[in-house]
């Protein structure tokens, strides 16, 4: 399965926990500008297209059921813990159940995977500047039974920091809760510095006791196999990280 199709986290979780990232080489009908594996339902594509892609992905991994979708709005609701109906407002989904398929649609933010060292509990949260500030992570975290020091995180594709030019506010708004994040930011321009989610996603989880930490190195701005919205503007589509058990 490891082709240009997919990448596969490389991360040390038990074996029934299996996780994928798509890519746009996927078995995908979407036209340019969304060429061709387009996972996004928001993004400006054709709908029956995105459709067929969505079950492209089903039956390409052999899901043991159609990914559970969320309305990612940048904040750091967790679905999952009661029934939230059709594509929650949430931008992080738990799980125990060995049938769900969680996901995560990006194409710049940071995509980041949680699984518990005995393989008995899975998540997947959405997490750009926005909701790294916010504390998705954490509320990921908080959502799980297990220890912190029994949890597992890979830390997918998103823009890497030479890529990542940002002003001021984003800057402020992780070094005012902890000062040590200044070590995600390099100046530029007046004003602007590039930003390092990697960084500060790592500070995040070491923060609350999640030391067994892996990924990162993407870069979906330079990565053509990805979506990337920043490079691409208005004609991005998005990519998916999933996670499931077996």
């Amino acid at each position: 399965m490891a082709d240009d199709r997919w990448i596969l986290p490389d991360w040390p979780v038990p074996a029934n926990v299996r996780a994928v990232v798509t890519t746009r080489q996927g078995p995908g009908v979407s036209a340019a500008p969304f060429d061709r594996f387009n996972l996004g339902s928001r993004c400006g594509d054709d709908p029956v297209a995105v459709a067929s892609n969505r079950a492209a992905l089903v039956t390409g991994l052999g899901l043991p059921s159609a990914p559970r979708w969320l309305r990612q709005v940048h904040g750091i609701a967790v679905a999952g813990k009661t029934n939230e109906g059709f594509e929650p407002a949430a931008d992080a989904a738990y799980t125990t159940a060995g049938s769900e398929v969680l996901a995560i649609l990006t194409a710049d933010c940071m995509p980041v995977l949680f699984a518990s060292d005995d393989g008995e509990e899975i998540a997947a949260a959405h997490a750009g500047w926005r909701g790294l500030g916010g504390g998705v992570l954490e509320a990921t975290v908080g959502a799980f039974v297990a220890a912190p020091a029994h949890i597992v995180a890979w830390m997918g594709p998103c823009i890497g920091a030479v890529s990542y030019e940002v002003g001021d506010e984003v800057r402020e708004a992780f070094v005012s809760h902890d000062t040590g994040a200044a070590a995600a930011f390099v100046p530029t321009r007046p004003g602007h510095w590039l930003c390092d989610l990697y960084v500060l996603a790592r500070l995040r989880l070491q923060a609350l006791g999640v030391s067994n930490i892996h990924g990162g190195g993407f870069d979906t701005f330079t990565d053509r196999r990805l979506y990337s919205y920043r490079r691409d503007g208005g004609g991005s589509g998005r990519f998916a990280t999933l996670i499931w058990k077996v």
